[in-house]
């Protein structure tokens, strides 16, 4: 995997640090640092969500390091930035509705965890610092497609921690001089994202329910879309950002996404289609916390960053169904 490459100078230079490096899109990270030879990736993760499956493949790695510690303990913050160039933070507990259950812990991890970090990489002198926001953070805002200078109110204790993720990073940006960029993901998919628990994302879920002969639920009417982003595009959108060298780049945060949308009755059909079912979906109440529509503008990010989606929807799930790229 990984064929094309998004840096533009030789990693051997410099040493990453990957919080939840052993989740899904860390470990995607990971792969990528270390395929085109990083002197040093650190990985800190306390396995809550991340699996040791993720990265286990590195381990025989001379520049690959593991740390098993958590983002909410700043000692363990402190101890992983030491001696790091860059830091990726996508160490998060994710989904709007474990949030909507359990509003304590996301905060914890997501707010309190990420308020450590920035301490931690202000205090280590870390050049850069990579984080993942989220599309939720949009919340109730009606205009599409979403774009980075327009927020509504938001919907969820996820959204929250998000924005108070976003919020923090401009403040330690223009208080301590810091160079930091924001990453609002929106819906990643692609290999080794975890497809069960009541948590798993929609596509995952899907592909679990119909390989296994269940009809996969559709929350509401199914008319609601999504940006549906495939995991090269996100990898491709923190290299380019830990490497961006305009002025302008720095201290903003930016849609990761391909910029079309799809409903998810028109997903449905589109990995039925890849997975050779003919089961129909079944259809649940609506869940609170959900956003009705998300489209991305990603002009912004293609303008100062150099961001260019390269797998779009469609791709990314034949990759998926082939698994040819896992």
């Amino acid at each position: 995997m990984y064929e094309t490459t998004f840096h533009s100078k030789p990693l051997d230079e410099f040493s990453f640090l990957v919080t939840g490096g052993a989740g899904f899109i860390g470990s995607h990270l990971v792969e990528y640092l270390l395929k085109y030879g990083a002197r040093k990736v650190r990985v800190l993760d306390n396995l809550l969500t991340g699996k040791n499956e993720n990265v286990d493949r590195f381990s025989t790695r001379p520049q690959y390091e593991f740390i098993r510690g958590d983002i909410r303990d700043l000692n363990d913050c402190i101890k992983a930035c030491d001696g790091i160039n860059f830091v990726l933070h996508q160490a998060a507990l994710a989904s709007v509705q474990r949030s909507m259950k359990d509003p304590i812990t996301t905060h914890e991890i997501n707010a309190d965890g990420f308020l450590n970090m920035l301490i931690a990489a202000r205090d280590a002198q870390v050049g850069r610092l990579v984080y993942a926001s989220s599309s939720s953070v949009y919340g109730d805002h009606p205009d599409l497609p979403k774009r980075e200078d327009k927020t509504g109110n938001p919907l969820s204790p996820y959204a929250v921690s998000k924005k108070v993720n976003e919020l923090y990073a401009h403040v330690f940006a223009s208080s301590f001089g810091m160079q930091i960029i924001g990453l609002r993901y929106f819906n990643v998919f692609g290999p080794r994202q975890d497809p069960n628990g009541p948590y798993a994302a929609v596509i995952p879920a899907f592909i679990r329910d119909l390989q296994s002969g269940k009809p996969a639920i559709i929350y509401g009417d199914g008319r609601q879309t999504r940006d549906f982003t495939f995991i090269e595009n996100a990898v491709q959108a923190n290299i380019k950002s830990v490497f961006a060298e305009n002025a302008d780049a720095l201290n903003q945060v930016y849609n990761v996404a391909c910029g079309e949308s799809f409903s998810l009755v028109q997903l449905f059909e589109m990995i039925a289609t890849s997975v050779q079912s003919n089961l129909k979906p079944q259809f649940e109440p609506a869940r609170k916390g959900d956003i009705l529509h998300s489209t991305a503008d990603v002009s912004l990010a293609k303008r100062l960053i150099g961001y260019t989606p390269l797998i779009d929807l469609k791709t990314g799930l034949q990759i998926l169904a082939t698994k040819q790229l896992d």
